[in-house]
């Protein structure tokens, strides 16, 4: 036996690395299979060179739980290592780094000192986290020299014994004997599910228990005729060594896409519109499926469905900075070998590589969007009000991503028919400019509540888009901003021949202002003043007595405010305020301005009532008595 003191003069390595080492200590096991995946990775390797002759076997990574024992042991077939090898990657290499860690560690804060761990091979030291001693159990593959197996003890302490094991078979048992503080580890449902979580797509199969399955029984039928079965134990493998991100597109088909997307999300019931297959090997290694979800409603979108592996191994699900924001919307995998493990998410967020590939990923789904608008147009507006959440949200917020879907973001008029920018730009330019030469767009948020409006700017002959989206007042702002000489108006803001203003259009008024301060004082005593204010417009006489409307800007402030991010902060909280436009030129206002007192207030309470209603602003008791006094009109 040989004892030996590891040479680490900072007599409190173990407590740092078993507080701060990470800031998670379920991160062990990841950390711990990881490193039996890459002793067996190595082993393959040499095979595939010839460096290594004798048969590989089964090398299957088997994870046990011994609960009597309080152990948690990890088992490879890998390269395994020699009595030197030991002393000098577990004892000398791998406690000067913990040592320069921890010198550099005292001079920043926690949250600094987990961005440079992954500059440090301590991956093995993680397992001190969990335990109060850890054996090594090791023996190596090569031929000629010391092959004995040898066994390393540690009690978190400096001090260590390297030992002769009888080890029959090559690679690596690390055991690791769980402390009183992390029993809840001892459990086979919580590794099952750290295995689940952070090895599910380890590229060598992991074993973990066993489970039954029900076998055929050859020749053998029961009393209906139907195949007998019997139940075998099998081993339970609950990895995906060759997930189809790391496959060539076109080996993979649309059915194998579905297929692995329930894998990902096993509770979703509706498959993805489609996918992004990621595979760039220069100027960095990239591989991955990105698809786009479909979401019956715009609230059941969620962010962190995206996770990210680095060769294969989890790393986290929490992609925000990581990938360009818009798309983490977007489920799915991205795998690379060139983003850093073992470090937190705000190192990754300002790494150099990360942003390249953040910007390249965002490229590459600009570039599938304008291939599947171009390859099928049609296809691609049937899936527009699903997708168009995501493509808003990446012009909205990446001034890169806009110029390229240019191209293909749709605008949905309310016959349901779809033009990009451009041809949109053409549909409109003539008939919908206003006095001033500015194109207005017209649109709805709501068709049936301002179906009225709709119908009012239809009869002369304007178009009006369907603006329904959760992000469309962004929406529309974004573009308000980049088109030229043009305005968006939602076709309630105003009388259809006050938002386009032409000049033939203009009407005059066929009552005086002393006639006009008559009617308000009449009208304001039947009205909500504080709700409403009162203005006179010269319109139609076949235009409504009576119209509601929104002020354009403030009601547009207000939406994008209570969604967030809107420039005037907390405005999404006030009452809304409308306008009660009345129809100087409507027969009925010379009307009120003579006859009977009480007469002529019922009939502007029942014109303010309609108003209302087709607004559908009118509720409750308001509502009642409104169809009591309408049944008394016809009574």
């Amino acid at each position: 036996m040989q004892k030996g003191t590891i040479e680490v003069k900072t007599e409190n390595i173990f407590p740092i690395i078993k507080k701060f080492l990470y800031s998670d200590h379920e991160i062990f096991l990841r950390e711990l299979v990881s490193n039996a995946v890459d002793a067996t990775q190595k082993l393959k390797t040499l095979a595939s060179t010839g460096q290594f002759k004798d048969e590989l076997g089964d090398l299957t990574i088997q994870v046990e739980v011994d609960k009597k024992k309080k152990t948690i042991t990890i088992r490879d077939r890998g390269i395994g290592m020699t009595q030197e090898e030991v002393e000098k990657y577990i004892n000398q290499i791998a406690f000067s780094s913990a040592e320069e860690f921890v010198k550099k560690f005292k001079t920043k804060t926690e949250a600094e000192a987990n961005a440079i761990i992954g500059h440090f091979g301590l991956g093995f030291y993680s397992s001190f986290m969990v335990s109060e001693k850890v054996e090594l159990i090791t023996k190596t593959y090569k031929k000629g020299g010391s092959t004995k197996a040898v066994k390393w003890e540690c009690d978190g302490s400096p001090d260590y014994t390297i030992t002769d094991s009888d080890k029959k078979e090559r690679g690596t048992d690390i055991v690791l004997h769980v402390d009183k503080e992390n029993t809840d580890f001892l459990e086979e449902y919580k590794i099952r599910e750290l295995l689940t979580k952070y090895c599910k797509f380890l590229p060598v199969p992991i074993q973990f228990g066993t489970k039954k399955e029900e076998e055929p029984v050859e020749g053998e039928l029961d009393k209906d005729g139907k195949q007998k079965t019997k139940s075998v134990e099998k081993p339970w493998i609950i990895n995906n060594p060759n997930p189809i991100w790391k496959k060539s597109p076109s080996e993979v088909d649309d059915e194998a896409y579905k297929e692995f997307y329930r894998e990902l999300y096993p509770m979703s019931f509706e498959d993805p519109l489609f996918q992004i297959h990621l595979n760039v090997d220069y100027p960095f290694n990239l591989t991955g499926i990105l698809y786009f979800p479909k979401a019956k409603q715009n609230y059941e979108l969620q962010k962190n469905k995206i996770q990210l592996y680095c060769n294969q191994v989890f790393v986290t699900d929490s992609v925000e900075g990581i990938v360009p924001d818009f798309l983490t919307l977007l489920h799915g995998v991205i795998d690379s070998p060139d983003i850093p493990l073992n470090v937190s998410r705000s190192f990754l967020q300002s790494d150099q590589n990360v942003k390249k590939i953040s910007s390249h990923i965002s490229k590459k789904v600009a570039d599938k969007l304008e291939e599947l608008f171009k390859k099928d147009r049609e296809g691609f507006e049937k899936k527009w009000d699903d997708i168009k959440i995501f493509i808003e949200y990446g012009m909205i917020s990446d001034p890169k991503f806009y110029e390229r879907a240019e191209k293909f973001v749709l605008l949905k008029n309310t016959d349901s028919k779809y033009f990009t920018l451009e041809e949109y730009q053409k549909h409109i330019e003539v008939n919908q400019k206003d006095k001033d030469k500015r194109t207005v767009y017209l649109y709805t948020t709501n068709h049936d509540d301002q179906f009225g409006y709709i119908e009012a700017a239809k009869e002369r002959g304007y178009d009006v888009l369907m603006m329904d989206g959760m992000l469309d007042s962004h929406f529309i702002n974004t573009i308000e901003q980049k088109l030229k000489d043009t305005t968006f108006a939602r076709v309630d803001s105003n009388s259809i021949d006050k938002i386009i203003h032409k000049e033939e259009t203009e009407l005059p008024s066929k009552l005086d202002e002393k006639q006009k301060e008559q009617l308000k004082e009449i009208i304001t005593k039947s009205i909500d003043n504080k709700q409403f204010d009162v203005t006179f417009e010269s319109l139609s006489e076949t235009d409504a007595p009576f119209m509601i409307t929104q002020n354009e800007f403030m009601r547009r402030m207000k939406d994008m405010s209570a969604l967030g991010g809107g420039p005037m902060m907390g405005l999404g909280n006030l009452p809304d305020s409308y306008s009660l436009v009345v129809n100087a030129n409507h027969p009925t206002m010379a009307a009120l301005l003579e006859g009977d007192v009480e007469v002529n207030e019922l009939k502007v309470k029942q014109l303010y009532d309609l108003a209302r209603l087709s607004k559908n602003l009118l509720k409750g008791k308001e509502l009642n008595d409104f169809v009591k006094r309408s049944l008394q009109t016809i009574i």
